[in-house]
């Protein structure tokens, strides 16, 4: 499975870091990548649950792949959900479903930096993608 340009970006910028400083202040800096999400947008239905911080997403379909937007009160996750998205905007839904995030943020150099909390929150961030896609599927969203 070929890596969308922005994970391409993603892989070799973080490659450049020596250490875990360098790589942190880069979390922070693709963290300020996000597009600001609305205050509406901001609503318990786009809360994805399962994250120990606030945390919102949308999906949006764009013909068979689909694009996301992501927004958390936490600036570490912001960065962390940036490198998500870079990862999986433009997958289409079996691509999304056979993506493996351990091994996404070990390739990044973050594996070990991921709390517990922090990988459920990221999984339940996936988990909750994945959600959305079924229920595009089935009609009940249509963006």
């Amino acid at each position: 499975m070929s890596l969308p340009a922005s994970a391409e970006q993603a892989l070799a910028a973080f490659a450049q870091c020596p250490g875990w400083e360098q790589r942190a202040r880069l979390l922070m800096q693709w963290g300020e990548r996000l597009a600001p999400l609305s205050d509406a947008e901001r609503c318990e239905a786009n809360r994805v649950q399962g994250c120990e911080s606030q945390v919102w997403l949308l999906a949006e379909r764009d013909g068979a792949h689909w694009q996301f937007r992501a927004s958390s009160d936490a600036r570490l996750l912001r960065g962390l959900l940036a490198l998500l998205l870079a990862r999986v905007n433009g997958l289409a839904q079996a691509e999304l479903a056979q993506l493996d995030l351990p091994d996404w943020f070990a390739q990044l150099g973050l594996a070990r930096q991921l709390s517990p909390s922090r990988s459920n929150g990221l999984q339940a961030v996936l988990t909750r993608m994945q959600q959305l896609l079924d229920a595009a599927d089935q009609g009940a969203i249509d963006h």
